[in-house]
């Protein structure tokens, strides 16, 4: 059977929005069908369990999370000190808040796969390689801290992500603004502070 990329990629991001509003326990091939305003068994059609749809789900998030090659080129070129360089952990906080529904549903896919081996795998390696690219440009850039660095940052980004989509008036959007400001100053060293 001939399958059709767009409508592919339609029933995943239908699956994203339902993981999103509904938690994994939700994600049925069924409500994916509904979402993507499909007929009943078109999904069923396309994955062949839900395991296969939770997969392809993890791989159709990182697909619409990621910018392109020359907007993550762009970001490393421009960070130069640590104003810069928060500039550049802003726009990636806010790419993943204006997506609130993959990012919520990436946290739904990371629970699951405590449960799913292939998932945990999936997600294992996607997260890994991230990071070792996101090292390896930072070190490429010639900038600051090393992989230690990059690696706390990405931790506390994650999580300010995470407090941001999920219990957003614990901080004012200002505050979320200095906590990133200091986060910079504190773990990217030696880049010059700006005045407390």
């Amino acid at each position: 059977m001939r399958r059709n990329p767009a409508r592919r990629a339609a029933l995943l991001d239908g699956a994203i929005e339902v993981l999103a509003r509904e938690g994994a326990r939700g994600l049925t091939q069924r409500a994916v069908d509904k979402e993507a305003a499909v007929p009943v068994g078109t999904t069923s059609n396309y994955f062949r369990n839900r395991d296969d749809l939770l997969v392809q789900a993890g791989v159709r998030v990182y697909e619409r999370l990621r910018p392109g090659e020359d907007a993550i080129t762009g970001m490393f070129d421009q960070a130069r000190d640590a104003a810069s360089y928060g500039a550049m952990l802003r726009e990636s906080v806010g790419r993943a808040t204006a997506f609130p529904s993959g990012h919520l549903a990436l946290l739904e896919l990371r629970l699951e796969a405590t449960r799913r081996p292939g998932l945990r795998a999936l997600l294992t390696e996607r997260v890994r390689a991230d990071i070792d690219e996101n090292v390896a440009r930072h070190e490429a850039a010639g900038l600051p801290g090393g992989a230690t660095a990059v690696r706390l940052m990405y931790l506390a980004m994650n999580w300010l992500v995470v407090e941001q989509l999920t219990l957003p008036d614990v901080f004012t959007g200002a505050e979320r603004e200095e906590l990133v400001t200091r986060a910079v100053e504190r773990v990217v060293t030696p880049f010059p502070t700006t005045a407390t």
